[in-house]
């Protein structure tokens, strides 16, 4: 049958044809943006399994994951609603493959709770972690008065902290602001010949069994790891403190990027590349450094509670790598979408608390009111699973 007919007057009317046109014009773009997607899906469900050091492309897609998935799941309903399963299967395919990830960065929560005071009971192991930027605070003041009010409201029996960077002329001054906790530290000589800097700490109201020198043998600018045994209760729990290599991607890149400068910029070229060459680079050295925490966690066979700034998303080869063998503690007991940097859009969760059996996650909490530092602070409560 002809896509013509005749109107009264005896013209064509090609109204439809142009509709028709108009409609196949649309599917062929949605159809490129859709391989386009699916690919992207592909390469973040990718990420966490390849080595950076192998493909430098996979990190990136790591970082923007949950905007991947949004993407096609923007594009299967489209081809849902355009009745087209051929092109609307596979990315539904995709979607199923990446729900399972989903817990990484989204925990919906079903049901609220109005005025309810959670209770824990004895047994119970609050820990924090928190980057604290060298105590240095958005006002350009020091914040060792502020960061210790914080531990006393919170009342943490664990505290992780990295960027401590402290000197040692400095050690006094915060010891004496927390004074029932005992800090467990390790000292590292920087390169420059100065005095001694601390880059990451551990306060506990436990007794502390044991301690590690190091764990990473890098310069305390490039990354630091060391575990505390403690003794709780009568177990002896392993923590493990890590701040590992950053991006060095700084705010001006990030403003150059976000702002989508490059467009622009007759120089951005140059600039994109020193960008994606630093991502890299670091890329490849927190893997690395991944990998030599990895055999410590694993070579430990009492509990372990493993935290800190990873410097990369739930979907990178570090998480997975840091992970293995352990609970996440946001995917366990987290609630809605959780970020722990406050940049990149608030979108980055960066900071972790993880750990093995036979613990239990009760609560999670970022604290986003705290804007001490460039994080925020993570709470957390465990407890023994056959703690009273």
């Amino acid at each position: 049958m002809s896509e013509y007919y005749y109107n009264d007057y005896g013209r064509a009317d090609t109204t439809e044809r142009r509709h028709s046109l108009l409609g196949r014009i649309v599917d062929g773009v949605m159809m490129i943006l859709s391989v386009v997607a699916g690919l992207a899906m592909i390469f973040t469900l990718l990420a966490p399994y390849i080595h950076p050091s192998r493909y430098w492309i996979f990190p990136v897609f790591g970082l923007i994951a949950p905007a991947v998935y949004a993407v096609v799941v923007l594009f299967t309903l489209y081809w849902i609603i355009r009745w087209r399963w051929r092109v609307a299967a596979p990315l539904l395919l995709l979607l199923i493959l990446g729900f399972f990830k989903v817990s990484l960065f989204l925990k919906p929560e079903l049901r609220r709770h109005y005025g309810e005071e959670a209770r824990y009971g004895s047994g119970t192991i609050t820990v924090m972690t928190y980057n604290v930027r060298s105590f240095y605070s958005d006002q350009k003041k020091w914040s060792f008065d502020s960061v210790a009010m914080l531990i006393h409201q919170v009342d943490p029996d664990i505290i992780c902290i990295q960027e401590f960077g402290l000197k040692a002329e400095d050690m006094d001054r915060m010891d004496a602001l927390l004074p029932e906790y005992t800090r467990s530290s390790v000292p590292t000589d920087p390169s420059d010949g100065n005095s001694l800097f601390y880059p990451i700490a551990v306060y506990t109201k436990y007794r502390v069994l044991g301690t590690a020198s190091t764990i990473l043998r890098e310069s305390p600018y490039e990354g630091q790891s060391t575990w505390v045994d403690l003794r709780i209760g009568e177990d002896t729990v392993r923590i493990i403190n890590n701040h590992l290599h950053s991006t060095s991607i700084t705010a001006d890149d990030e403003e150059f990027l976000s702002k989508k400068e490059f467009l622009s910029d007759t120089a951005s070229s140059a600039k994109v590349k020193s960008i994606v060459r630093r991502f890299h680079n670091n890329s490849v050295l927190r893997a690395n450094q991944a990998d030599t925490i990895a055999q410590v966690i694993r070579q430990t066979h009492h509990a372990r509670i493993v935290c800190g700034d990873f410097n990369d998303t739930p979907m990178s080869y570090v998480y997975r790598t840091m992970s293995k063998g352990l609970d996440d503690a946001f995917s366990s007991c987290g609630k809605g979408y959780s970020y722990t940097f406050r940049g990149f859009m608030d979108a980055l969760r960066i900071d972790y608390v993880l750990y093995s059996e036979p613990l239990e996650c009760l609560s999670y909490e970022v604290l986003y009111d705290v804007k001490l530092s460039d994080h925020y602070p993570v709470v957390v409560r465990l407890r023994k699973v056959d703690a009273d």
